[in-house]
């Protein structure tokens, strides 16, 4: 049961909401015009990038909570990708769709997890990918009517594989894994979350020496 425990909690240790607040865009110049006499070097606290037309396409700055920014915006002013670096620690970057809804965020956060978290055009989670400072790794995939996670698949930091599968609730309701012996064990659980079947390890009972 302790094995098992420890599996929900690896596995469960999801992408969702590290990168909160990334803004996105998948566009960039494709030329660069620069003057034969440009400054050597130009400090400001914030940068804006407009197009011919005077329509904002980028911001470089600092925000109020001392977080460096690179934000570029589409043809029509929407911000669609960013840049984000932490004052401290933690970085990502991020790409939204015309809605204003995140896609794709990838980044390193400030507990020391980091991953690639993907999102639907609703802005919900759809799939998540991470790995921690312990090397411990895990993918999570959630169920796109109401964003719990559905299945999880993971390796411990000490190399111990986990497949779980949750019911539409996120209980977990089937593992299976392999411990680094090599062997198996396959655990069913009810909607209440106590063991109803299963194929557990053990080892065959040794014979009594005389």
């Amino acid at each position: 049961m302790k094995d098992r425990k420890h599996w929900i909690y690896a596995i469960l240790a999801l992408v969702g909401g590290i990168f909160g607040g990334a803004i996105s865009g998948h566009l960039f110049p494709r030329e660069a015009e620069a003057s034969a006499h440009a400054a050597r070097e130009l400090r400001a606290e914030k940068f804006v990038l407009v197009d011919r037309s005077g329509t904002e396409r980028g911001v470089i700055g600092v925000n109020s909570r001392g977080m460096a920014v690179i934000g570029l915006n589409d043809q029509h002013g929407r911000l669609r990708g960013e840049l984000r670096v932490g004052a401290e620690t933690g970085s990502a970057l991020g790409f939204y769709d015309q809605n204003g809804n995140k896609r794709v965020i990838i980044g390193d956060t400030p507990t020391g997890r980091d991953g690639l978290a993907i999102y639907s055009t609703n802005g919900r989670q759809m799939a998540g990918f991470t790995v921690a400072d312990d090397n411990q790794s895990s993918v999570t995939l959630y169920d796109p009517t109401n964003g719990r996670a559905r299945v999880g698949l993971g390796v411990a930091a000490n190399g111990i594989p986990a497949l779980v599968l949750f019911d539409q609730n996120g209980r977990d309701r089937a593992e299976l894994h392999v411990n680094l012996n090599g062997k198996p064990g396959l655990a069913l659980a009810d909607e209440a979350g106590k063991s109803v079947a299963g194929l557990p390890m053990q080892e065959p009972p040794q014979p009594s020496q005389q």
